[in-house]
């Protein structure tokens, strides 16, 4: 009997090493299944030093970097040629780059933020939302962005996310450096994975984004501080909400590989 092929999978996240932090174990999962994965990044120039970052963190499992090359809310230094933030970008400009590469890709899967922005509601991880949302309905429709590729029609989106009682030790972690969390109500996660086999490869792909680990108050940063039986407990979890089509009975295209 043949057996089913593993959905691709496509990441759509707003900074360097979010696609690590919030995905990283299920970009590996579906890696080690021989899956096609990849990951778009809105924030920061390929020019910038967090591009060779992210390429390293990829290298593991989830191709070359796709950047939009929008700048971030707070930092010019992501684009030093100034290019326009991605919260004042005009939202037609960046839903076609994006439709531009999912229709290059042809993703069986699209995985990208939450609306409330991940845990501490950064503007940019909602703007990213908004803008994946918009562009996996648009891709398969040929009357937009006509120039951006052949239609194409992803199976399922879902948005990385965190459950108010899933934070365990995520919660004390982030409010030592005074962040505010944002978690969703448990009803709202259709999709728990247990990616601890894989959690070697999600630190790895973590800790190459390394002017963060750098720095004290960035997650990666305050996990690499931790010791590592508590940090493990913290990145073996991920949580999904599935947003496009609702769940199936059935459905191949189920996110866990």
């Amino acid at each position: 009997m043949n057996q089913p092929s593993v959905p691709s999978l496509m990441g759509v996240f707003a900074h360097p090493d979010d696609e690590s932090l919030l995905a990283g174990g299920v970009l590996a999962q579906h890696h080690a299944a021989g899956a096609r994965t990849c990951v778009v990044t809105a924030t920061w120039a390929p020019t910038s030093h967090r591009a060779p970052e992210l390429a390293d963190a990829l290298a593991v499992g989830a191709g070359s970097p796709r950047m939009l090359g929008y700048a971030d809310a707070g930092n010019p230094a992501s684009t030093p040629s100034g290019a326009v933030r991605l919260v004042d970008v005009p939202l037609d400009e960046a839903v076609g780059r994006l439709v531009a590469h999912i229709r290059e890709v042809r993703p069986d899967i699209v995985v990208g933020h939450d609306a409330l922005g991940q845990l501490t509601g950064h503007p940019d991880h909602r703007r990213a939302h908004q803008i994946t949302l918009l562009a996996v309905e648009t891709a398969a429709l040929p009357h937009l962005y006509p120039d951006a590729g052949e239609p194409w029609q992803p199976a399922a989106l879902y948005a990385a996310t965190h459950s108010e009682s899933g934070m365990g030790r995520l919660g004390p972690l982030l409010r030592s450096v005074g962040k505010t969390l944002l978690a969703v109500p448990d009803a709202y996660v259709t999709t728990t994975v247990d990616v601890s086999p894989w959690a070697a490869a999600k630190w790895a792909a973590i800790c190459a984004h390394r002017s963060e680990v750098a720095r004290p108050r960035p997650l990666p940063g305050l996990l690499a501080r931790l010791p590592e039986p508590e940090r493990n407990e913290i990145i073996s979890t991920e949580y999904f909400t599935r947003l496009s089509p609702g769940p199936t009975p059935g459905d191949p295209h189920q996110l866990v590989a």
